[in-house]
């Protein structure tokens, strides 16, 4: 079908066109005019999804989800809300919609549900693009009752906000409440094998104690090797055999001081027997000196060289009571080094439930504290007022939508009527149904030379017709 044949059948069909379209534009406008009036209002709220969390001190990782906002819509929309915004404006409570919800429902169900299901019909919840903003729309009969369940509609989403938040950390609360006893518990057993160990061992500083067995061991090994120094010189002197060659004798001053009194006597012994002869009564006299001087020399000698080797008699017994007391030492710490252990493993074991207790106790102080918390993430950015202006019935647009939709029926009931019925409006529909070219095109005009003409092409027309020809004459409409 081309444009002129399909602007021909609506010329033709003018009229039922033009009788759709204001009938269409008519009824609409009757029945924008007849519809009740509806009244939307709007608030708004606003989600803080960057602020670190006042009680744990970060910023929550689920709130910076993509699907987060997407979350906050349905939560909105949610028969949870809905049954906390009946609940708030008391709209079970109203004896005319407890009748209307008797005559609809003949009392099956909850009233409360059938109201929610109600005020989610009219609810439209937008969130706002690149934003973290929710438009919370509700449309109703009345502009103030409109306004107040928008409003309360913001208000139970804080509400049910904080209840999820708050629930789940009642929950945490409790569990980790019947934990801490048994934290509690644990940590009493430790500290009280410890203390037991403790009294039953004798020992509270194990540290201490060690270090100073242990520095009283070293001591004990200090000794025993100059024991064995002096024990082992004591042996190499006795052995040596020449008593005036021990160091003991040559350092000692009372020998030294005989020495000399024995060698000034000798001297003058000497100068006596040269002057007097030996038969003289000083020469005897000096001899006689002489020899007790020897004498004491020699018994001194001899005290000094007996007490070289009682010392080394002694250094030996001392020696081996150090060595006896060394290995009393040893045992006394290495029990202490298995007493340290065996308390080690105990205050670790102490120290480890302290920690548990403490992280237990710090996690449920932490949940006590959000079980308790009012505090939330969303606020009230613009709260729902009451609508001056109707949103609907929106006369003029619906006037724009039914022009437009007329004109389509309109333009629709052409079409059907022309297939119904289809005639020949043009040259081409013509030649179209005969299947023949169009040869050319007669004036209607009523004129006689004309009038015969035409006469004279129809004759033809027919002629050919009748007689299968391939060409056709049409007269000028």
């Amino acid at each position: 079908m081309t444009l002129q044949q399909f602007l021909l059948i609506l010329w033709a069909h003018r009229k039922v066109v033009l009788l759709t379209f204001f009938a269409t534009v008519l009824t609409t406008v009757v029945v924008s005019l007849l519809m009740p009036k509806q009244y939307t209002a709007a608030t708004s709220v606003v989600i803080d999804v960057k602020s670190p969390d006042p009680i744990a001190g970060m910023v929550l990782p689920g709130m910076m989800a993509p699907g987060y906002m997407a979350t906050q819509v349905d939560i909105i929309n949610s028969d949870r809300v809905a049954h906390r915004v009946v609940k708030l404006l008391k709209m079970d409570e109203d004896e005319v919609i407890r009748q209307e919800w008797m005559d609809e429902t003949k009392g099956r169900g909850q009233i409360r549900t059938w109201l929610g299901s109600l005020l989610q019909k009219k609810l439209d919840v937008k969130p706002s693009r690149e934003s973290n903003v929710i438009n919370i729309g509700f449309s109703g009969p009345d502009a103030a009752v409109a306004a107040a369940v928008a409003n309360a509609f913001a208000q139970a989403y804080i509400d049910t906000n904080n209840d999820l938040r708050v629930e789940p950390a009642k929950q945490y609360a409790k569990w980790f409440n019947n934990q801490l006893q048994v934290q509690r518990e644990r940590l009493e057993a430790a500290q009280k094998a410890l203390s037991d160990y403790q009294q039953r061992t004798g020992i509270v500083a194990t540290t201490e104690l060690l270090d100073y067995e242990t520095q009283k061991l070293n001591e004990l090994s200090g000794q025993l090797t100059q024991a064995e120094a002096l024990g082992a010189d004591a042996s190499s002197k006795q052995k040596s055999g020449a008593a005036d060659t021990l160091q003991e004798v040559i350092q000692n001053p009372l020998i030294n001081q005989l020495k000399t009194d024995v060698a000034r006597m000798e001297s003058k012994l000497k100068e006596l027997a040269g002057n007097f002869g030996v038969n003289h009564p000083q020469y005897q006299r000096a001899a006689a000196e002489l020899s007790e001087l020897k004498a004491r020399l020699g018994a001194e000698t001899a005290r000094v060289a007996s007490g070289v080797g009682t010392a080394g008699r002694v250094s030996d017994a001392k020696e081996a009571g150090i060595k006896l007391a060394i290995e009393k030492q040893k045992t006394k710490v290495l029990k202490l080094n298995k007493q340290r252990d065996e308390i080690s493993v105990q205050m670790r074991e102490v120290d480890s439930e302290q920690r548990a207790f403490d992280a237990v106790g710090q996690r449920m102080t932490q949940s006590k504290l959000e079980s308790q918390s009012i505090q939330t993430n969303i606020s009230v950015l613009t709260p729902a007022a009451e609508p001056l202006v109707h949103s609907k019935p929106k006369v003029f647009l619906n006037v724009l939508v039914s022009m437009f939709l007329g004109t389509l029926l309109g333009v629709g009931a052409a079409l059907v009527l022309e297939l119904m019925q289809r005639r020949v409006r043009s040259a081409e529909d013509l030649a179209e149904a005969l299947g023949l070219p169009v040869l050319a095109r007669l004036d209607s005009s009523r004129t006689p030379e004309r009038r015969n003409r035409w006469h004279f092409w129809r004759k033809l027309l027919v002629d050919r017709n009748n007689a299968g020809g391939q060409a056709i004459v049409i007269r000028e409409a």
